[in-house]
C-alpha cells in the first residue's frame, strides 16, 4: 500500500499542475467548436464506451480510446482531446471500482494522461502537424504516425517510471502489456485514420460507419484476450493436475497445490482445509504475507467463517467485497481482505476439503477463476486420495502388521542406502544389532500365541524406546529384530545392545495366558541374544554385514549360553 504522505503529494501536485497544464494546452490549441456540439458529444460518448471495456494485464488496464482520441485531436485540437481523455479515464476508473485507499489513482492517472497528451502534441507540432481539415498527404500521414508513436512510447516510459518510483517495481518496458498494446495499437490505427477522413465526407454519420465497428473491435479484442487468458489458465491447470497426480505423498500434493495456485492467481492469502471424521475441519496449509506458513495444523469450527459457510453449502462461493460476506460470523480472514473464493474439495461426492483464496482488492476474482479453482480442487481431491492409498499400501508393504515396526523388505533397502553413504564418505560407519528371543517357542507352547504376540509387541516398544531417533528398528522375522545405527562405532553399539539386553531381561513382560482353564495375566521373564557387526570394518556389503551380525549372535551369544551380547570376530 502506498504511503499516505506520497498520496497527499500526488493530490497536491494534481491540484497545482492540472489547471496550469490545461491552460497551456488551451493556449497551444484554442478550440473551435461552435456548431459542432452534437459531433463533440457523439465522439465523447464513443470514447467513454470504448473506455468501458478495458483489458487488465499485469494489474494494468489497457483500453483503446486512442482510436477516437486521435480523431478528436486532429480535428478539434489538443485542449478538447485532453478534456475528452480525462473524462474517459474517469469512466475507466469507475468501471474498476477503486477502493477508498486507492483513490489516489485518479489524480495519478489524470496527470499521466495529461502529460502524454501534451508530449504527443508537441511532437506533432514540431513535425508540422495542424488541426482541422487536412488533405491526405505523405507529410500529414507522417505527422500522424509521429504523434501516435510518441503517445505510445511516452505512455510506456511514464507508466514504468511511475511503477518503479512509487511502487518499487522493476523498470521493464518489454512486458506482456507492452507487446499487447503495441499489436492492438497497430490494429486500431487504420480505423482511427479512416474515421478522421470519413468524418470530413459524411460528418457525424462516420461514427456509424467507423466508430461503431471500432467499438465492436474493442469489445472483440477484450473478449479475445479473455479467451486467451482462459486457455492459458486451462493449460496451467492441466500442468498442475499432472504434477499433482505424479506426487505419491499427501504432503507433497498439498505443497505443490498451494505453491502453484498462489503463483497462478495473485492473492494475499490462501488456505487448504482438511475435512476429517466427516464433520471436523483443520487448516493443513496456509499462505499469508507471500509465504507458505509452516505451522501446526489448526482446527476450525464447521459453523464459523468462510470455511464453515462452504462446508454447510457444499458449493463454491465468490465474494467481490467484504460487504458481501461480513455477516458470516467469526471469520478469521485478515481485516484487509475484500474478495474471497471458497471451493469445496470433493471425492466420490463426499466433502474431503475446502480451498479458500483471499485478496485485499475488490472484485479481484471473476467467474473464470472460480471455475478454474473448482477444476483444480477436483484434481486435488483425486491426488490426495491416490497419495493416501499409496502411503497406506507402502506402509503395509514396509511395516510389520503386528508390531508396527519396519519389516525385512524396508531394512534391506535402508542397508543399501547406508552403504552408498559409506562409499561416498558421507558417513563413516554403520552398525547393526540383531536380536533374537531365547526359547520363544516355549512361550507360545506354554501360554499361547496371543501371549507370544504380546511379548513381541512389548519387546518392539522397548527397543524403539531405547534406540529413539538414533537408529532404525525393524522386525526381521519371527522373534528376530534388527537395529540399524548409522554413524555408530562398534564399541558404542555393543554398549547400546548391553543396555537393551538388561532392559529385556530384568523387566518382566505382562501377558495374558489363554491356554489355561481361565484367562489370567501374569509376569513373564524373557531373555534375548544379541549379535553386533559394524561396517566397513566387519563387512563391505549389506548381505555380509547381516551374516556377520547373525554369526556373532549364534556363535558368540546363543552357543555361549544365551542372554548375551556378542560382537563379530573375523
Amino acid at each position: 500500500m502506498m504511503n499516505k504522505k506520497v498520496q497527499a503529494l500526488i493530490w497536491a501536485t494534481w491540484i497545482i499542475l492540472s489547471p496550469i497544464l490545461l491552460w497551456i494546452s488551451y493556449q497551444m490549441s484554442p478550440p473551435t467548436i461552435k456548431g459542432l456540439e452534437i459531433d463533440l458529444i457523439s465522439f465523447l460518448v464513443l470514447m467513454c464506451l470504448v473506455a468501458f471495456f478495458p483489458i487488465i494485464i499485469n494489474d494494468t488496464p489497457v483500453f483503446y480510446i486512442q482510436g477516437v482520441s486521435l480523431v478528436v485531436f486532429l480535428y478539434f485540437g489538443l485542449f478538447v482531446e485532453i478534456i475528452f481523455t480525462q473524462i474517459a479515464v474517469i469512466v475507466l476508473l469507475s468501471k474498476l471500482r477503486l477502493r477508498r485507499k486507492d483513490l489516489y489513482r485518479v489524480p495519478l492517472n489524470s496527470l499521466l494522461f495529461l502529460s502524454i497528451s501534451i508530449i504527443g502534441a508537441i511532437v506533432y507540432y514540431l513535425v508540422g502537424g495542424t488541426h482541422g481539415r487536412n488533405g491526405y498527404s505523405a507529410h500529414f500521414l507522417s505527422a500522424i504516425i509521429a504523434y501516435e508513436a510518441t503517445i505510445f512510447l511516452s505512455n510506456q516510459l511514464l507508466l514504468n517510471a511511475i511503477k518503479s518510483l512509487l511502487f518499487k517495481e522493476k523498470f521493464d518496458i518489454l512486458t506482456k502489456s507492452f507487446l499487447w498494446e503495441f499489436v492492438t495499437s497497430i490494429i486500431v490505427f487504420p480505423f482511427a485514420v479512416a474515421l478522421y477522413f470519413l468524418y470530413f465526407e459524411v460528418g457525424i454519420s462516420s461514427i456509424l460507419f467507423i466508430g461503431i465497428p471500432l467499438l465492436t473491435l474493442s469489445i472483440i479484442l477484450t473478449l479475445y484476450y479473455k479467451s486467451k487468458q482462459i486457455n492459458h489458465y486451462l493449460q496451467q491447470a492441466s500442468e498442475i493436475g499432472h504434477q499433482l497426480t505424479e506426487r505419491l505423498q499427501k504432503n507433497e500434493v498439498l505443497n505443490i497445490f498451494i505453491e502453484k495456485i498462489t503463483k497462478m492467481i495473485p492473492v494475499e492469502a490462501a488456505y487448504i482445509i482438511d475435512v476429517y471424521d466427516q464433520e471436523k475441519l483443520k487448516i493443513v496449509r496456509e499462505f499469508e504475507s507471500g509465504f507458505i506458513q509452516l505451522k501446526p495444523e489448526t482446527n476450525k469450527s464447521t459453523k464459523k467463517g468462510i470455511s464453515g459457510y462452504v462446508y454447510a453449502m457444499r458449493e463454491s462461493v465468490l465474494f467481490h467485497s467484504r460487504a458481501q460476506w461480513k455477516n458470516i460470523q467469526h471469520s478469521q480472514l485478515p481485516e484487509s481482505v475484500e474478495s474471497v473464493i471458497g471451493v469445496p474439495v470433493k471425492r466420490n461426492q463426499d466433502l474431503v476439503g475446502i480451498v479458500i483464496l483471499a485478496s485485499n482488492k475488490k472484485r479481484a476474482f471473476d467467474r473464470t477463476q472460480l471455475m478454474l479453482i473448482d477444476l483444480l480442487s477436483t484434481y486435488l481431491g483425486v491426488a490426495i486420495e491416490n497419495a493416501r492409498n499409496y502411503e497406506k499400501t507402502k506402509k503395509q508393504s514396509e511395516h510389520c502388521a503386528l508390531t508396527g515396526l519396519y519389516n525385512y523388505r524396508f531394512i534391506e533397502n535402508e542397508l543399501q542406502k547406508e552403504f552408498e553413504l559409506i562409499s561416498s564418505q558421507e558417513n563413516k560407519s554403520l552398525s547393526i544389532i540383531l536380536i533374537d528371543l531365547d526359547h520363544f517357542k516355549s512361550v507360545n507352547d506354554t501360554y499361547g500365541h496371543h501371549a507370544g504376540n504380546e511379548v513381541l509387541i512389548e519387546l518392539a516398544n522397548r527397543i524403539v524406546e531405547a534406540v529413539g531417533g538414533n537408529g532404525t528398528v525393524a522386525r526381521y522375522g519371527g522373534e528376530e529384530f534388527v537395529v540399524l545405527l548409522p554413524g555408530y562405532s562398534n564399541k558404542d553399539s555393543l554398549q547400546i545392545a548391553e543396555e537393551l539386553r538388561q532392559k529385556i531381561a530384568n523387566i518382566p513382560f505382562i501377558i495374558e495366558s489363554t491356554l489355561q482353564n481361565s484367562n489370567h495375566t501374569q509376569a513373564l521373564f524373557v531373555t534375548a541374544s544379541f549379535g553386533v557387526a559394524t561396517a566397513p570394518n566387519d563387512a563391505d556389503d549389506p548381505l555380509s554385514l547381516i551374516r556377520h551380525a547373525d554369526r556373532a549372535m549364534y556363535i558368540g551369544a546363543k552357543r555361549a549360553g544365551r542372554n548375551r551380547v556378542a560382537g563379530y570376530v573375523s
